[in-house]
C-alpha cells in the first residue's frame, strides 16, 4: 500500500473495501473474529422470531423483505433462509432474500439470495446491519494547542501525526455527542456512520432496520477511543495495510438520532441480553434429572443453553447494543417477552 499519511476515515478505507482490502478478498470476517451471527444458531433463531412478529404486524405483505448489509458471506441469511423452511405457514414462499456486501458472491450461495453492493430501496420487512456500523470508516481527532485536529495514519505502518482542523460538520458532531473530550484525549468522530445508518434506514418504506453492534452512549464514551484491530481470531494494532480488521465502537445514540429523523419514528435502543431473552432465548441449563432419562438430549439442551450464555453474557457478545428503528410499525409489541 502506499505510505503516504492519510485521514483514518480513508485509511479504513482502503484497508477494509479497497479492491484488496480485507473484507473484500479473503476468507471474510468469520475466519478473524467472532460475532454473533456466527457464534451459535441461538441468534439467528432469536432474529427469526423477530421476523415472523415483524410479518404479523405488517399483514403478511408479499414479499418480506429480509436484507443484510454487511453480509459477510451470507451466513445469517442461509440460517434464516432454512429456518423459515422449516416453519409452518406462507412466510417462506414470500421471503426476499438480500445480502448487501462488497465481497464477490460467494460460490455457494443459494440462489434464492441476491447479492448486491447498494442497498435496495423501498424495503418492506427487516433491514439488518450486525456489526456493520462498527466498521464504517471513522475519522480519529485529537486536541492540540490550535484545536481539534484530524489524526493522520501511514497505511503501511500505522505511525500517527497531527493533521488539519476539523471541518465545521465534523466539529459541530464533537461538541454535540463528545462533549466530555478533554486534553490529551482522542476521539473517533462518528458523523459518517450517522450518514451511513441514516441512508440504510432511508431504504425503508414499512418495517424495522436493527443495528446490532459494540457501542457507547454520550454520558459514557470510552476515553482515548476505542480503534482496534482483528487478525486470525487475536486483537492486533490498527495497522490500516489490508491484512487485518479495523474497527471502533459506536456511538449508538448519535446513529439512532440520525436514523429517527429520517424515520419520523421513536427508535428502541437495548442490550444484546434484554433483546434476546425478549424473543425467546432461553440460557437456562437444563434440569440434571434429564441426564438420566435422555443423556443425548440432556447434552443438546446443555450445548443449546451454554450458546445462549455466550450471546447473552453481559461482558461479552451481551454487551452488543441493539438498536432498533420501526418505520410504520410499533416495535413495543414486537420485542415483548
Amino acid at each position: 500500500m502506499n505510505s503516504t499519511a492519510l485521514r483514518w476515515r480513508d485509511a479504513m478505507d482502503r484497508a477494509l473495501y479497497g479492491p484488496a482490502g480485507f473484507f473484500v478478498a479473503g476468507a471474510g470476517p468469520a475466519g478473524h473474529f467472532r460475532t454473533s451471527a456466527h457464534a451459535s444458531p441461538a441468534f439467528a433463531a432469536a432474529v427469526f422470531r423477530l421476523v415472523t412478529r415483524l410479518d404479523a404486524a405488517l399483514g403478511l405483505p408479499t414479499p418480506f423483505d429480509i436484507v443484510d448489509v454487511g453480509a459477510g458471506r451470507g451466513e445469517l441469511l442461509r440460517a434464516l433462509a432454512t429456518l423459515a423452511d422449516e416453519a409452518a405457514g406462507s412466510l417462506s414462499s414470500r421471503l426476499r432474500l438480500t445480502a448487501v456486501e462488497l465481497a464477490p458472491r460467494p460460490p455457494d450461495l443459494p440462489p434464492a439470495i441476491d447479492w448486491t453492493t447498494e442497498t435496495p430501496t423501498g424495503i418492506t420487512g427487516l433491514l439488518l446491519a450486525t456489526e456493520w456500523l462498527d466498521n464504517v470508516p471513522v475519522d480519529v481527532a485529537v486536541p492540540t494547542e490550535t484545536g481539534w485536529r484530524y489524526v493522520l495514519v501511514n497505511p503501511s505502518t500505522g505511525e500517527e501525526t497531527p493533521g488539519p482542523p476539523l471541518t465545521k460538520e465534523d466539529q459541530t458532531w464533537l461538541t454535540r455527542w463528545h462533549p466530555t473530550s478533554g486534553p490529551g484525549g482522542r476521539v473517533e468522530v462518528g458523523r459518517g456512520r450517522d450518514l451511513a445508518w441514516a441512508g440504510v434506514v432511508g431504504c425503508l418504506r414499512r418495517g424495522v432496520a436493527l443495528g446490532v453492534d459494540y457501542g457507547h452512549l454520550r454520558q459514557a464514551r470510552p476515553v482515548g477511543g476505542t480503534l482496534t484491530g482483528y487478525r486470525g481470531g487475536r486483537q492486533v494494532p490498527p495497522v490500516p495495510d489490508g491484512s487485518c480488521d479495523v474497527t471502533a465502537h459506536v456511538a449508538m445514540d448519535s446513529v439512532a438520532s440520525a436514523g429517527e429523523r429520517v424515520a419520523g419514528c421513536a427508535y428502541t435502543l437495548v442490550s444484546q441480553r434484554e433483546a434476546l431473552l425478549a424473543l425467546g432465548a432461553d440460557g437456562g441449563r437444563p434440569p440434571l434429572s434429564l441426564a438420566g432419562t435422555d443423556p443425548a438430549g440432556y447434552v443438546r439442551a446443555l450445548a443449546a443453553a451454554s450458546a445462549v450464555a455466550e450471546l447473552t453474557d453481559p461482558a461479552g457478545l451481551g454487551g452488543h447494543w441493539w438498536l432498533l428503528q420501526p418505520v410504520g410499525v410499533a416495535v413495543d409489541a414486537l420485542m415483548a417477552r
